[in-house]
């Protein structure tokens, strides 16, 4: 199973809670992150994008790194572990995006790749004028199919002249294209979403469930899998889990306890709203599932709580899952975080031995 770390290019991170660690994303931190992150062999780094945050007390997101030009940065500073931007596609057009990915392509030597946002939180858009109305909640994917089929043709021949309804090209070039074929990730969870994966994503990202409950995203990769299977196509399941660990079960409890209880409910409320926008995509998206109160503190991924040997074992269960191709990790404390999960948890894991083989024969 591949293992990602989702680097914190918003303040706080993943915890809207006044108890949680405070701090504003800087590359110095998340430089440190992503070479930490190496170091242990994870697979790939990913940056998210957002143009407006929460607000509320603890200020959730209003403070954000752009996400193509720090994965350049961080592409410089690495040598091994995969990087992947995301792109806002109603911020940039996508010959511009093919420009920027296969120059990043070329920092980091084919170790680039693209994940594909539509945008659902409407003030990020309405602020630059340019979000299209709201109409675009249920044409979301037409424009995004068209977007990536620029994409794909630049990528791959250096040339596009798709006539659409959203985009018309005129003999479009590109070059120097990537060294070799780029990967695109996408993060569908409604119906729509995950056809549009399973005919143009190499991955698809899905939130993790519950606390402690390693396995219940199941039916969400079997959804994919089954889509994908559909269109001949694999596209496999990477898993959104943050991890909470400490050296027993009852300290790491005590942590995710502390955290909810410094919740920051005029953030959460924010989102809560701004999640209750769109009426038009059907009732499975990720965006009504961040905003369920179960555990919105961390906007609801699935998280595991307990002790380096617990967190190892809940792991083994998502790798379990059929379809399961890797997680997207975060952590309450990344650097401790992802020190912790090389030190204590990764040698424990089963679906892990081929990587602490390889390290144990580096050393």
């Amino acid at each position: 199973m591949k293992i990602g770390v989702f680097i914190p290019v918003g303040n706080n991170g993943w915890l809207i809670s006044s108890n949680a660690p405070q701090y504003m994303p800087t590359f110095a931190l998340n430089k440190a992150i992503v070479q930490k992150a190496e170091h242990y062999h994870f697979d790939f780094a990913l940056s998210m994008i957002k143009l407006r945050g929460f607000g509320g007390k603890t200020e959730f997101w209003d403070h954000n790194l752009e996400s193509f030009t720090l994965m350049a940065a961080l592409a410089a500073v690495t040598t091994r572990i995969e990087i992947y931007a995301t792109a806002a596609t109603l911020t940039l057009p996508p010959a511009i995006v093919a420009r920027m990915a296969a120059t990043i392509d070329s920092v980091a030597e084919g170790r680039f790749g693209v994940n594909l946002v539509t945008g659902w939180q409407k003030p990020e858009y309405e602020q630059m004028g340019l979000w299209p109305g709201d109409d675009y909640f249920s044409r979301r994917y037409d424009y995004l199919t068209e977007y990536v089929t620029v994409l794909r043709d630049l990528w791959g021949s250096g040339k596009s002249d798709l006539k659409g309804e959203f985009f018309t090209m005129n003999d479009c070039r590109l070059s120097p294209r990537p060294q070799k074929a780029m990967k695109v990730i996408c993060a569908g969870q409604s119906d729509a979403g995950m056809a549009f994966s399973a005919r143009h994503a190499d991955y698809n990202f899905c939130f993790g469930k519950g606390v402690n409950t390693p396995a219940a995203f199941a039916p969400t990769a079997a959804r994919m899998k089954a889509a994908a299977e559909a269109v001949g196509r694999d596209v496999g399941s990477f898993v959104l889990f943050m991890i909470i660990a400490d050296e027993t079960d009852e300290a790491a409890r005590a942590k995710w306890e502390h955290y909810k209880a410094g919740a920051d409910e005029e953030a959460l409320a924010w989102l809560t709203t701004q999640s209750q926008q769109d009426k038009r995509s059907g009732s499975d998206t990720n965006v009504r599932q961040m905003a369920d109160p179960t555990s919105a503190v961390n906007i609801n991924m699935g998280t595991l709580v307990g002790s380096y040997a617990s967190v190892a074992r809940m792991l083994d269960e998502v790798a379990a899952v059929e379809g399961t191709q890797g997680v997207l990790l975060t952590f309450d404390d990344f650097l401790q975080g992802i020190e912790a999960f090389g030190e204590r948890i990764q040698p424990l894991l089963a679906c892990r031995t081929h990587v602490i083989a390889a390290a144990q024969e580096v050393a």
